[in-house]
């Protein structure tokens, strides 16, 4: 029998005063509230880097391979679908190569760094990006970026978006003239599905007017995407360029894991591509919102610290006010000949019965709010500064187990050093204590 464990278990389950009761349960309030907080803040954040990243893929895809002519104006340059370096793409389930060892880009002769993937190549799909110009009811005007996709596009990245109407069927024979619209579009030309719109665009320094149909409208909070990107028939779009059917402006590829986009970005380009064509990632075409979304991170780590401190000096309060209620009882103790880290060893089980209480009733209000919010979405947001309707929940498994690991570990180590003052208490002094 643990000695110690055995006398700390008695004096936390034994009826104390009124005051040490309060301050006890202030404590385990203390700790199950910042454990709570924990918890929230590193599934929204989780949540909210997922869904932005969702939405941002839906409409790009993960990596665009374009010809290396091409530039960031949207300058039309077609490259062959037909190629077999495509289907070298397409055919890829995982990736392990061993490539150049760098320390800042510079390669270390010599060395080389084994890399794998966590998946393999979901698709790879042509598309084109086309800017006009689209005329609604009452002459409205709005320009637009016509993304045009072909029959094996993955709508799944769009689909969750839809509010009305439904999606483009591009797998007729005949190419289809059905539009799919943002909602911030359809609000500002006053068009709803089944609607009449005429796209117009240059071609050879003049006008050129279409003709199109609003199949869908979707709305994914993005404001600059869903104030310009509209979706229709990839073969439309060829009409319009005079392109052939192996023709477009670039190949699309989608991953089965997020994580493997710069790997393969870098793999596909140095191994696979021919010289004349380039591979990026889309966090490398669009730094910008992935940097803001990597900024979260560090929210994270300062609420992340802030509540763990919280705990800390709450627990550090509660553990000397056990101390001084329990003088005479360390009196006793080094009376008897118990040593100075014996007795302390009994205020830090203490300690920790409080603080496994206070985590336990931290993860059922953490988690609990949790799965209250992926459900009913009480929780609300600004759409137009966070891009959601409401806050996002994911929770990974993983980290709430690492999150109870290091707060129980750190704030334990941390009582070791309000238990110090034992050490300063003199047995003739503390059994006169009162």
């Amino acid at each position: 029998m643990n000695p110690e464990r055995f006398i700390a278990g008695r004096i936390a389950w034994t009826k104390t005063g009124s005051f040490t009761r309060i301050i006890i349960r202030i404590a385990i309030a203390a700790v199950a509230i910042s454990l709570a907080v924990m918890l929230l803040t590193t599934a929204i954040i989780a949540g909210f880097k997922k869904e932005i990243s969702e939405k941002i893929f839906g409409f790009w895809g993960h990596i665009h391979i374009t010809d290396n002519n091409v530039n960031r104006s949207f300058d039309l340059v077609p490259i062959d679908t037909d190629q077999e370096c495509f289907e070298t793409i397409r055919s890829i389930e995982f990736l392990e190569y061993e490539d150049q060892a760098r320390i800042l880009n510079i390669s270390i002769p010599q060395k080389t760094i084994k890399k794998q993937s966590y998946g393999g190549v979901k698709g790879v799909h042509p598309y084109i990006f086309l800017p006009g110009l689209m005329t609604g009811k009452e002459a409205a005007m709005h320009g637009v970026l016509i993304k045009g996709v072909d029959a094996g596009y993955d709508w799944s990245g769009l689909e969750r978006f839809l509010q009305e109407g439904t999606l483009p069927d591009v797998r007729d024979t005949v190419a289809s003239s059905k539009l799919l619209i943002s909602k911030y579009i359809a609000n500002k030309l006053r068009l709803k599905t089944g609607d009449a719109v005429i796209l117009n665009f240059i071609k050879e320094q003049s006008q050129l007017r279409k003709r199109f149909e609003i199949c869908g409208i979707y709305n994914t909070g993005l404001e600059e995407y869903d104030r310009k990107v509209v979706v229709g028939d990839i073969r439309r779009i060829r009409e319009i360029l005079d392109w052939n059917a192996q023709q477009a402006q670039g190949m699309e590829v989608i991953l089965d894991d997020i994580r493997d986009m710069d790997l393969y970005a870098e793999y596909i380009y140095y191994e696979i591509l021919p010289p004349k064509l380039y591979a990026e990632s889309i966090r490398s075409k669009f730094p910008g919102i992935f940097e803001w979304l990597k900024l979260q991170d560090i929210n994270e780590t300062v609420i992340l610290q802030l509540m763990i401190l919280v705990a800390i000096i709450n627990m550090i309060t509660v553990l000397l006010i056990l101390i001084l209620e329990r003088t005479h009882m360390i009196g006793v103790l080094k009376s008897i000949g118990a040593s100075n880290w014996f007795i302390r060893k009994i205020f830090l089980y203490n300690a920790a019965y409080i603080v496994l209480f206070g985590m336990l009733f931290g993860n059922l209000l953490g988690l609990g709010i949790a799965w209250l919010q992926k459900k009913t979405g009480f929780i609300k947001l600004d759409e137009a500064n966070y891009y959601l309707d409401t806050a996002p929940i994911h929770l990974d498994p993983w980290s709430v187990f690492w999150i109870n690991i290091a707060a129980f570990g750190v704030t334990v180590i941390f009582m070791v050093f309000p238990t110090w003052l034992i050490s300063r208490i003199q047995p003739v002094k503390a059994l006169r204590f009162d």
